[in-house]
């Protein structure tokens, strides 16, 4: 229960991308890391506790010295409305743009509310300030079924229309913008632009008659991100360089300047080998995890997982395959994850498609384009990927954690074909 506990801690403090990134430097800096610039090459590979922040919505941090890296890769966003600006009408609205794939009508009649940065004017030229509005300041309100009779047999949302979000009476004009400009402590003029969301502001909990299961917004993916910190933070000592990376827009494809696939981490992991003859060196010894949540079993409709790889809710973390490479386990990658489980004693599961039924993909395979080690995916089993609310089990946090922070306590010897796992 612990886990979860501090699980709801961390989803509730990570309202954005920003945020999260913001909450794990936190995190770090309080355990003694310090931040540097990506210019600061030279400070790479003193073997300290360093990290170093691109965009403001990803983060690599790292330590140790070693002949290889031992790494996790998470990301740090999810879907969420996007806001382009305050709107008339009947009432005052808020106009909205989807980022990332969403279940449209589960944000429907939940209060929410803005964060994200804005940008600023300031003496010194602008800045970027961090908001989050922390009250319940909007709704996207649904249609009575009074006004659509048939709506229980299947409404098609149309995004420009259906999803603008409520902040008031048409009393209440320009009053979102005003307390965005409070939260971050300028007037309304000095704001040049910003990058803000939507968000479900309802507080996970944990629910099920034996308090089994996890209720929460952005378990996918802050819930891998928070394990993947905390794994990190505790784990033992080993003879490997650790790595924690936690990369934006993985839910738009990760081709963004600080998305899986730009150049964020390979430079930096160059600039922690300090030479190419030495990269080339630590790659052959390195490992990665990408983790990123995966569908459990649907309780009402068990049809849709393949019949014989369907994992279930507190049944460990899953490790996924799909034949064309969306996830980029390989039997050499998902036999050290394994190993790598059970010395942690937690429990693992497998997850493959249903073969006539396409899923998503995640940032693994993006990855290995920039920097080929061997990699696995996995993930917590959940329900209602994508939803403003979803659902994992208590269990299979404590489990990832287990794994995580074992992976950080682990190294690897790489002789051709046999790899040894210290």
């Amino acid at each position: 229960m612990k886990y979860a506990n501090e699980l709801i801690k961390f989803i509730k403090k990570s309202p954005s991308a920003y945020h999260t990134v913001a909450t794990v430097k936190a995190a770090l800096l309080s355990k003694g890391y310090t931040e540097l610039s990506e210019s600061d090459v030279a400070s790479f590979s003193d073997g300290a506790k360093h990290f170093v922040v691109r965009g403001g919505t990803s983060i690599i941090a790292f330590h140790g010295s070693g002949d290889g890296f031992m790494s996790c890769a998470v990301h740090s966003d999810f879907p969420a409305f996007k806001i382009k600006c305050e709107c008339g009408g009947v009432y005052a609205r808020c106009a909205t743009e989807g980022y990332g794939g969403m279940i449209y009508y589960t944000w429907l009649d939940r209060p929410l509310s803005v964060a994200g940065r804005v940008v600023v004017n300031t003496n010194d030229g602008i800045s970027s300030r961090l908001v989050n509005i922390d009250k319940a300041s909007l709704v996207i309100p649904s249609v009575a079924i009074h006004f659509n009779r048939t709506v229980n047999d299947g409404y098609k949302f149309n995004p420009a229309t259906d999803m603008l979000a409520l902040s008031g009476t048409l009393a209440s004009q320009g009053a979102l913008m005003s307390a965005i400009a409070d939260a971050a402590g300028v007037s309304v003029s000095d704001i040049i632009s910003h990058d803000l969301y939507l968000y479900n502001r309802e507080e996970g909990c944990v629910v099920g008659i034996n308090d089994e299961l996890l209720l929460s917004p952005r378990i996918d993916d802050l819930g891998c991100v928070y394990s993947a910190l905390e794994g990190f933070l505790t784990a033992e000592p080993s003879s490997a360089v650790c790595v924690l990376a936690v990369f934006d827009n993985e839910e738009v494809g990760s081709s963004t300047k600080q998305g899986a696939n730009s150049t964020f981490l390979d430079m930096t992991l160059s600039a922690i080998a300090a030479s190419p003859e030495r990269y080339a060196l630590m790659l052959k010894n390195s490992f990665m995890v990408s983790a990123d949540n995966a569908h459990a079993a649907h309780p009402n409709h068990p049809e849709l997982s393949d019949s014989h790889n369907m994992p279930k809710l507190s049944e460990g973390i899953v490790i996924k395959y799909n034949a064309n490479q969306r996830y980029t386990t390989d039997a050499v990658s998902d036999a050290i994850i394994r190993k790598i489980a059970q010395r942690a004693s937690a429990r693992t599961q497998s997850y493959s498609n249903r073969a006539d039924m396409p899923g998503g993909s995640t940032l693994g395979s993006i990855c290995n384009t920039r920097v080929s080690v061997p990699t696995v995916d996995i993930g917590l089993p959940q329900l209602a990927m994508h939803s403003a609310s979803e659902c994992c089990a208590v269990s299979d946090i404590a489990d990832r954690v287990a794994t995580l922070r074992q992976l950080y306590s682990t190294a690897l010897s790489v002789n051709g074909d046999n790899v040894k796992i210290i």
